[in-house]
């Protein structure tokens, strides 16, 4: 079953060093601790993905659930960087692009993030301080 919350969540690939690192800059710079995480790995994950009828064995993407909605691709993370402080939350211009532009960048990034940023072994863990953030089980 998929978890339910008004807080948005966003699902990220829990293996890839770019995301994780990206965890820890959106958790740095947001506005207010909102956000929940959690890796398409993970079970609450796998069952937001099915519940928007995405394959989550597929995930080459950052997802974001905002009310009840779900975004993927350069619009999950624009709409990321709207919930961020200043400077970054500017980015959030970029949505006037039209998707299948944004999105053609978006996809040369995430299709080789292995091969430039890494890949670790096994999920991300959260620290003591992070675990209320996660969505785990």
């Amino acid at each position: 079953m998929a978890p339910e919350s008004d807080r948005p969540i966003l699902i990220f690939d829990g293996v890839c060093e770019l995301c994780n690192a990206s965890v820890d800059f959106i958790m740095k710079w947001e506005k207010r601790p909102d956000l929940l995480f959690t890796a398409n790995q993970n079970p609450p994950g796998r069952a937001l993905l099915e519940k928007f009828g995405e394959d989550p064995d597929a995930v080459s993407t950052v997802y974001l659930v905002q009310n009840g909605k779900l975004y993927k691709r350069s619009s999950a993370a624009l709409r990321i960087a709207s919930l961020l402080r200043f400077p970054w939350f500017l980015a959030y211009g970029f949505i006037i692009i039209p998707p299948f532009i944004r999105d053609f960048f978006y996809k040369i990034i995430a299709n080789n993030r292995y091969r430039w940023f890494g890949q670790k072994e096994t999920c991300r863990i959260p620290t003591p301080e992070e675990i209320a953030r996660f969505l785990l089980e």
